[in-house]
């Protein structure tokens, strides 16, 4: 994946959009208009405030699938990220929680979308959900079979999760690029919001250059206005949610002045 080529820029910083519950999920509060206006209005806030990219994710659907998750909820995900990326000029992906790369893969695929995120790709990781394998052969396959021009950005050691095995997270970097043929790594801290400690990235970082091809690595967890220039002085990307929202709640709507302040503090305010 050329960073450059997709967001316009180096080093972008792609917003999260976290959706509420969807229908079908126990949280759903009964108004499929009140959903799509919220991804409206944090998408809004995101772009005003100079994100480079979206990335939407099913956050709201707890408790989550393992893996595949039900055809309503696909439906359900086009419809509300085909309405609302049709209004705004900004490359987008989806993650499909908690672990279910087709569905993302279709998603992006139908709305237009240049990327996908992967929490397990390849390996296995214990996890709330059970145990979660790695599809890769799967996931190249389909996107093959639906001829989608959409790259998968693969997590490593991904958070809310622990290692079945022990595993060098240098050798995991190495082998989700040289055999799980990701188009980029996701690093992250061990859960949402929490940032991603110097030793993990530098562990990835030297796994993606021990490989056989050169990929982006993007900071998926933990990104403030305080660290994401140094981030940013290594990694090659920023995928930032919490701190961006209201009082710092993931669940929270999105608030421009936060957006502003983190990509004022990276010395980029449009």
């Amino acid at each position: 994946m050329d960073t450059e080529a997709v967001f316009g820029r180096e080093g972008p910083v792609v917003g999260m959009v976290h959706l509420p519950a969807l229908p079908g999920s126990p949280g759903y509060g009964g108004d499929r208009g009140a959903i799509r206006e919220r991804a409206r209005a944090d998408v809004a806030a995101l772009v005003d405030g100079g994100c480079d990219g979206l990335l939407f994710e099913n956050y709201g659907d707890t408790p989550y699938h393992p893996e595949s998750v039900p055809a309503h909820t696909v439906a359900e995900l086009t419809a509300a990220v085909g309405a609302v990326t049709a209004e705004v000029d900004r490359p987008h992906g989806v993650n499909v929680l908690r672990n279910d790369a087709e569905a993302a893969l279709s998603v992006s695929a139908a709305t237009g979308g240049a990327f996908v995120r992967v929490n397990v790709h390849t390996g296995t990781r214990a996890t709330d959900q059970g145990l979660l394998e790695g599809r890769a052969h799967e996931t190249l396959r389909r996107r093959e079979r639906l001829d989608a021009d959409v790259a998968v950005l693969a997590d490593v050691a991904v958070k809310h999760s622990g290692a079945v095995a022990d595993r060098d997270l240098a050798r995991l970097a190495r082998e989700t690029v040289d055999r799980g043929l990701a188009d980029g790594l996701v690093v992250s801290g061990s859960a949402t919001g929490e940032p991603a400690a110097d030793d993990r990235l530098r562990a990835v970082l030297d796994g993606r250059d021990d490989a056989g091809r050169e990929v982006p690595v993007l900071v998926g967890s933990g990104v403030t206005p305080g660290n994401a220039g140094t981030y940013l002085e290594r990694a090659d990307g920023l995928i930032v949610g919490t701190a961006l929202k209201r009082d710092s709640e993931t669940a929270a709507p999105v608030e421009r002045e936060r957006v502003r302040a983190l990509l004022g503090a990276l010395g980029r305010n449009r």
